[in-house]
């Protein structure tokens, strides 16, 4: 059981059954939907401020990944922690919905790589994209993969801190905002799904997912998506971005402004991975008049 301060996370709880496990998700408001989807190690939390801006006027709707925030957190033999299945879920989520077009997707982390991953299988239900420290292709030729990132991927060691200690969570509660700490109850909230070492499966599998040569399993398909971002981009588009990300920097965000040129981008200077915990008095507006402005537009 996961507990968490209602009045943190005021928000009624939905699930599906996908291949035998509970897949949670935010299901608020009414009106055109907005998709939000997180990444690691994140759960639907990390949008709540979002939820509670948009709800009015649209349906909002946040997937836990399964592993992460109140889904299911199965072991290897019980589900394959692995990109398609994270897009598969989604699709599952939105088709038992009937969410099938006007959709504006929103993304973070993985969820970038998760969300855009479903765009490229349904581009026509795709009407507006909001793009917040995250990638959908390969890692940048100019950027190195991160020490932290290859220790947790590639070794004994990495897995004993993911799964051990809960360094990955933990420490991104701290080091994922720069311009302000988090309180103690919000940090609490981050790290509470992940409270044993059963429960941490996901976040070490995220992290060992990362595809960066042609064998890795999932190459393919990150490749797939890239591939497909060209005809998203003439879509309107919004980019929030921390620069002090110390994964998702400006090494991404100059891709993303290549693949689309015509986006309304928002860096911040003294910001870091959590843009909408570091920002959020700023970036959630930014995005609510994003939405209103361009709603009449796409009508």
């Amino acid at each position: 059981m996961v507990m968490i301060d209602k009045a943190l996370f005021p928000f009624k709880e939905n699930f599906i059954t996908r291949n035998g496990q509970q897949y949670h998700y935010l299901n608020e408001g009414q009106g055109s939907p907005v998709v939000m989807v997180h990444g690691n190690p994140s759960w639907s939390f990390y949008y709540r401020n979002l939820v509670s801006a948009l709800r009015t006027n649209h349906q909002c709707i946040v997937p836990d990944h399964i592993g992460c925030g109140l889904s299911d957190k199965p072991d290897d033999a019980d589900y394959d922690y692995t990109l398609k299945n994270r897009i598969d879920d989604l699709e599952a989520l939105l088709e038992h919905l009937n969410v099938k077009d006007n959709i504006t997707l929103v993304v973070h982390d993985w969820g970038g790589m998760i969300g855009l991953g479903y765009a490229a299988r349904h581009p026509e239900r795709i009407k507006r994209l909001v793009v917040l420290n995250t990638g959908a292709f390969h890692l940048p030729a100019s950027k190195k993969l991160p020490a932290a990132l290859w220790l947790g991927r590639n070794t004994t060691l990495g897995t004993i801190l993911v799964r051990g200690f809960n360094a990955f969570s933990g420490i991104a509660s701290f080091i994922g905002v720069k311009r302000k700490p988090m309180k103690k109850s919000v940090r609490q909230a981050y790290v509470a799904p992940f409270n044993s070492w059963k429960n941490r499966i996901s976040t070490l599998r995220f992290i060992q997912d990362i595809p960066l040569k042609p064998h890795d399993r999932n190459y393919a398909l990150v490749s797939e998506i890239a591939q497909s971002l060209s005809q998203f981009k003439t879509l309107p588009t919004i980019i929030c971005w921390g620069l002090k990300d110390f994964v998702f920097d400006k090494h991404f965000l100059n891709e993303w402004q290549q693949r689309f040129p015509n986006a309304q981008v928002h860096a911040f200077d003294d910001c870091g991975h959590y843009i909408l915990e570091d920002a959020s008095d700023e970036v959630v507006p930014l995005i609510s008049d994003f939405i209103a402005k361009t709603e009449s537009t796409l009508l």
